[in-house]
């Protein structure tokens, strides 16, 4: 399933019960796609009710502060919603070294890949 707007730098599948968001460009740093990202990222959370995401940063090399901004929004929101989760899976050593930097690591879930972040749902 995709999200059919072709302004948006990911694709989205649903996997088991998880809404999995797989970005597709290396380079999350662009303010006005970012801003289009941001928007369809809070669709999903506000208007279509997904309390169970997984981000995908597998192809992404460089990120934005921008970016960052919006990953810390989808978690807020989902934090206060019940039975809900967000994960951060195939984070590369460069965006890894930056959120550690940040500490957002004691913020945010990450796991190596989406099928641990998958699993993560028994514990739920």
């Amino acid at each position: 399933m995709s999200i059919g707007d072709a302004d948006v730098p990911f694709l989205i599948n649903v996997v088991e019960k998880w809404t999995v968001i797989e970005f597709t460009t290396p380079s999350l740093m662009d303010p006005i796609v970012l801003e289009r990202t941001g928007q369809a990222l809070y669709r999903l959370i506000d208007a279509e009710d997904r309390r169970l995401i997984i981000l995908d940063f597998s192809r992404v090399q460089y990120i934005s502060s921008q970016a960052i901004g919006i990953v810390l929004t989808m978690n807020k929101k989902l934090t206060t919603l019940k039975r809900s989760k967000f994960v951060l899976c195939g984070v590369g050593d460069k965006l890894m070294q930056l959120i550690k930097i940040t500490r957002l690591d004691r913020l945010l879930t990450i796991k190596k890949s989406q099928e641990e972040a998958i699993k993560i749902q028994m514990i739920l």
